[in-house]
């Protein structure tokens, strides 16, 4: 493919019409005339060899190729867009613009609500928007990474793309204070006997590895999709949760529930900053990686459990 005989405006043309299906409507979102959309729908079946939209009835739906192109014009857009909005210089107390994170909500919690801090006193024009990371990081990490500004992970879950480290944590375990089993110490045979509630994603692979390890499998009772949801699925019941240091401080007050330290040597949590190589040089994400960076150390400083 050679890039330089492609018009790179097609790209919105065919973006708008695969999301409108609608050649006027197309057209209406991107400030084109019909006849224009038109000339550019023509283009696009041109050179992929489909009518990318098929009239059915009184309305057009996708073809096959034009379903499979929807994802992938959007991601092309957005990188498109990224790419030119770099920047030689930037001034965060003059500058307007949104940055866009992907995170866990314990991400959020225990970093993101420092980074929107700092950035709030420095950065007064700078907006930061957190989204909860899908579950298709790990199949598709560069699609995803394509189009944000940085993803929030720890080490042992993605590899193969720029990172910078931001502070570590540590796994406890969460109990009733009323569990009628446990006392100050689990043991091992403990977490194989005893219903867990866990995280039902992947953030925390390194460590479910090491309980397989160990020859420990979690007798999974409840699973969910928010880790500040761990504290109130155990309180009253029998079941234990692993969860981040940090976190288990920031939510003690919010359920009767007391931390365990683990009957082994956890493996740490080292959570970083990922980002698109396309970034790495652009002088709006340097300062928002060194930004990340400083917070992090400060960090590194808040007394754990």
């Amino acid at each position: 493919m050679n890039l330089a005989r492609l018009d790179l405006n097609l790209v919105v043309a065919l973006r708008a019409l695969l999301e409108e299906r609608n050649v006027t409507r197309a057209g209406q979102r991107v400030g084109l005339s019909q006849p224009a959309m038109s000339a550019a729908l023509a283009r696009l079946r041109r050179h992929f060899d489909d009518d990318l939209l098929a009239r059915v009835g009184g309305h057009y739906e996708l073809t096959a190729l034009g379903q499979v192109l929807l994802d992938r014009t959007s991601t092309a857009y957005d990188l498109l867009e990224r790419l030119f909005a770099s920047q030689a210089e930037f001034n965060p107390a003059e500058e307007k613009r949104e940055f866009k994170l992907i995170a866990s909500d314990y991400a959020i919690a225990v970093f993101g609500t420092e980074l929107a801090r700092v950035v709030h006193e420095e950065a007064p024009g700078i907006r930061l928007r957190f989204a909860q990371t899908p579950p298709t990081v790990v199949d598709d990490t560069a699609t995803l990474l394509s189009a944000t500004d940085g993803l929030l992970m720890p080490h042992g879950v993605i590899s193969d793309f720029p990172a910078t480290d931001l502070y570590e944590d540590r796994w406890v375990f969460l109990v009733a204070d009323d569990h009628p089993s446990v006392d100050d110490r689990l043991t091992r045979h403990d977490l194989a006997r005893l219903p867990w509630v866990t995280y039902q994603r992947t953030y925390d692979a390194p460590a479910v590895r090491q309980l397989g390890m160990l020859g420990i499998e979690p007798r999974v009772e409840v699973s969910v999709d928010s880790f500040q949801l761990l504290p109130l699925l155990v309180a009253g019941t029998r079941r234990v949760a692993l969860v981040q240091a940090r976190l288990a401080r920031l939510l003690g007050p919010l359920a009767p529930v007391r931390v365990v330290e683990p009957p082994y040597e956890a493996v740490p949590l080292r959570e970083a900053l990922w980002w698109h190589p396309v970034h790495t040089h652009d002088a709006a994400h340097i300062w928002l990686r060194e930004t990340a960076t400083r917070v992090g150390r400060r960090l590194a400083g808040v007394p754990e459990v």
